[in-house]
């Protein structure tokens, strides 16, 4: 797996890509945990358009920088979700966990405000 960031109107856009697995998810749970602790108040924007595979493990790492999030007041959005991931948080019960957006721009647009 890797990760690609970016930034736009104060979101951080992050890109895995690649499988969420294993230690592709602790990995994946470092760079968002170093994001979220270097701003006051993160605006985190997860693009999964190119991540083919997620397992429990990178559901933990997703709960755990929420939960990081959520103590900073901050918001994590997250975009493409594709079939295999977007049936894994609804078996999970954890969709509500995330703000589900349609594009990147209505994303940034929300997430910015």
């Amino acid at each position: 797996m890797s990760i690609q960031i970016r930034q736009q109107d104060g979101v951080k856009i992050v890109e895995p890509s690649g499988r969420i697995v294993g230690t592709a998810a602790s990995e994946l749970r470092e760079v968002l945990t170093a994001e979220i602790e270097a701003s006051d108040t993160p605006r985190i924007l997860i693009n999964f358009e190119n991540v083919n595979m997620m397992d429990s493990s990178g559901l933990g790492s997703l709960l755990g920088a929420r939960a990081i999030a959520n103590r900073k007041e901050g918001r994590i959005g997250v975009i493409n979700v594709g079939k295999q991931i977007s049936n894994l948080i609804v078996v999970t019960r954890i969709v509500n966990y995330f703000e589900h957006f349609d594009s990147e721009d209505t994303a940034i647009s929300e997430l910015s405000a």
